[in-house]
Order: structure tokens, then sequence, then C-alpha cells
């Protein structure tokens, strides 16, 4: 007799125009993710010309860069209400707008200070209004594929300097830093905010139905969710993993100075920028891959894994860096291994406090980002100037990325378990 059994129906309401298919907003996310990502990770081809132009010590330079992850990361919460509360398309807008904004407001400064305020407190804002609402997007629209859709947007973030790397440092070399800033940030603004204008929110009830529910998952209030010790515990690790990556991102330029390899050339390229090309590259690939893997093998069993990677990686970075072509392909190495902590803890933190909140709930912890970013920027930047080694700094940011691959499936998961359970 045949079977009657038949397969589950989703709950997909009629799409009432294209900017209502979910993939649509998906290609939206990315296109407004790669033109907010240079401020972040073309910062190192910067810090020389700019500690020369302002007579500046890196580590006052660095300070720079802090605020610029600072702002993206501590407002987002507060952000994240704003997005909730008015809609995308408004804030998002307002995002590239003020991205740009920054740049070319940075152009025209002469010290220091000023700096601080244009590309690091301006350019924080923009980025984070953008970073923070496009995963909130992509963890509502895709319930059913969070790790994927949220490591997609955030590979858009990752590998979105990949198209700008080469350019940004052949127009240094050209024509200084400030007119790179100025042509750039006309370019980074205009093309968010157009991306911007087709963002729109799932509609009600979006795909109720497509995964298996709990308690959780119509979503907990933040005032609870930080009450709750494994928030804690994954903005601990968030800020862990941070740490590392954001060392790398911030001094891999004076770091391969003193390492002998700026100078150098890897398959017929100046290796800095090559291995600046690679790291992007590899850091946007990983945030899909790993958060498909994710979705299949589970969230910690991946962090486990992900992270032990790059405490390997970074270990035989270190004791290889005096040759240029391992330096170069180490460094993708090292970034496969890091970048998927933006698609591994917004997919861990919406299957536990689910998706009612998520924007603002990813909010607080997208705040971690900040702290990895003062600890792995001015205070790398000190702890170098004060042993006269990079192998210190290294030493911390390898020791972090084992302790925090340990803690994911030795801690992390029986948490999430017994909290889980405890839902229902």
């Amino acid at each position: 007799m045949p079977s009657t059994t038949t397969a589950p129906v989703l709950n997909l309401p009629l799409a009432t125009s294209i900017l209502d298919n979910r993939w649509v907003q998906l290609a939206l996310s990315l296109i407004c993710m790669m033109a907010i990502s240079s401020p972040q990770y073309v910062w190192a081809l910067m810090t020389k010309p700019m500690m020369a132009a302002f007579g500046v010590k890196l580590s006052q330079l660095q300070v720079t860069f802090s605020i610029l992850i600072v702002f993206q990361t501590f407002l987002s919460p507060f952000q994240g209400y704003l997005i909730d509360r008015f809609g995308p398309r408004l804030l998002l807008s307002i995002g590239g707008a003020l991205t740009g904004l920054s740049w070319i407001l940075a152009s025209q400064v002469s010290d220091l200070s000023h700096l601080y305020l244009t590309y690091g407190l301006l350019g924080g804002i923009g980025t984070g209004v953008i970073y923070v609402g496009i995963v909130g997007q992509m963890v509502q629209w895709f319930p059913d594929k969070r790790g994927f859709a949220t490591g997609m947007v955030a590979a858009g973030y990752g590998m979105g300097a990949v198209l700008t790397t080469f350019p940004v440092s052949s127009s240094i070399a050209a024509v200084g830093f400030q007119q790179t800033l100025l042509q750039f940030g006309f370019i980074f603004g205009a093309v968010a905010l157009v991306a911007a204008q087709g963002m729109r929110r799932p509609p009600a009830n979006w795909m109720q139905h497509a995964v298996g529910q709990t308690k959780s998952e119509d979503g907990v209030a933040p005032a609870l969710m930080l009450r709750s010790p494994v928030f804690w515990l994954m903005f601990l690790m968030f800020s862990m993993m941070s740490t590392s990556g954001l060392m790398v991102i911030s001094q891999m330029g004076a770091f391969a100075k003193d390492f002998g390899i700026t100078a150098v050339e890897v398959f017929g390229m100046a290796a800095l920028p090559l291995a600046l090309t690679i790291d992007r590259f590899t850091n946007g690939l990983t945030r899909p891959f790993f958060g498909w893997i994710s979705d299949r093998i589970g969230r910690e069993k991946t962090m486990l894994l992900a992270f032990g990677l790059e405490g390997l990686a970074m270990t035989l970075w270190l004791l290889t860096r005096d040759n240029a072509m391992l330096f170069v392909l180490l460094s993708g190495v090292v970034f496969f291994g890091w970048g998927e902590i933006f698609s591994l803890f917004p997919s861990t933190l919406t299957d536990t406090f689910g998706k009612k909140h998520a924007t603002t709930n990813y909010g607080f912890l997208y705040m971690a980002q900040g702290v990895g970013s003062i600890l792995g920027g001015p205070l790398a930047a000190w702890m170098h100037e004060s042993t006269g080694t990079w192998t210190s700094v290294f030493a911390v940011v390898i020791t972090l990325d084992f302790i925090t691959a340990i803690l994911a499936i030795a801690v992390l998961k029986p948490m999430r378990e017994k909290l889980l359970a405890a839902k229902g």
C-alpha cells in the first residue's frame, strides 16, 4: 500500500514583489556588507603613511582602529533596537551614508584627534548600524539556514576588501592616503546607500514551521538574556577570539615590516597586499563554510574545529615568520580559522535565545568585538613596544585561541543543552 505520509508544508507567504524574496534580500545584504568592509580591513595599509603624516607612534594611531570597532559594537544594542523599531531601510541608509562620510571627512584632517572623530567614531557608528542590522535580517529571513545565511553576509564583510585592497594600496602609493580616503569614501557611501533602499523585513510568521522550534524560538527579551550565564560565556569567548583576529588585522602592516616581509615579492606581487587580499578571501569563505558545517554537526563542535585551526595556524605562522611565501599562505589559513566567529556566534545566540529580539540581542553580543579591538589594537601595540618583540603578542593570542576552542565543547555545549532542555 502506498504511504500516506506527506512532506511537511512550510508556511511561505506569497511574495508581493521581487524584494520579498529572501535570496534577493541576501544579495542586497551582501552588497551592503561589502561596501562597509574596507574601513576595518584595509586599515593596515594606512598605518605607515598616517604615522609619518601625523608624527605619532603606532600605539597612538591604533586608538583610531579601536574607536572604529568600539563604536561599531558598543552602540549596536541601541542600533538594533532602532532597526527593530523603524525598519531596516531607513537605518541602513543612514549607516551607509555615515560610512562614506567618515572617509570623506577623514581625508581632510591634519591631526590625530580629528582622525579619531572621523575615521574612528563616525565610521564606527555607520558600519555598526549596517553590520548588526544585516545580521539581524538574515537570522529572521533564514530560520532554517541560520549558520549559512549569517555566514554569507559576514563573508560579504570579510571579502569585500578583496576588491579594494590592491586599488587602495595603489592609490595610496600614487596620490597619498588623503586623496584615497576621499575617492573611496564617495564610492562606499553611494553603493551602501543604493543597496539599502531594497531592504525589507520578512512577513509576520515567516517560515514558522520550517524548523523544529523550542519555546526559546519565540524570543527571549534582552533583559532576560543578559541575566543568563550562557550569554556571558559566549561574550567572553567572542571577546577572546576577536582579540586574536583584530590583533592581526590592525597590526599586520607593522609586524610584517618587522619580519622583513614588506619589501619582498611573492608570485611577482608585493607580499603584504597579496597576503591581505588572500586573507580577505579566506576570511569571507570561512563564514558560510563553517556556518554550513555548524548547521549539520552543531555549533560547538564546529567552534572546536575552527578555533583550534586558527591557534595551530598562528603557531606555525610565528615559527616560519621569516619565510615570505609561508607568511602569505599561512596568513590565509589564520583568517580561515578566525572569520567564522561572525557566523557561529550570531547563529548560536539566536538558536539559544530566539529570533523575536534577534537584532537587539546580537547587538549586545557584538559588543565583544569592541573589547577585542582594544586588547588587539592599542594594548597589543603597547605590549610590542614594551617587550620589543611580537613573540609575546602572538603567544597571548594563540593561547586565547586554544582556550576558546576548549571552552566551546567542554563548557558552552553542556550549558546550552541544559538551558534549552529547561525551556522545552
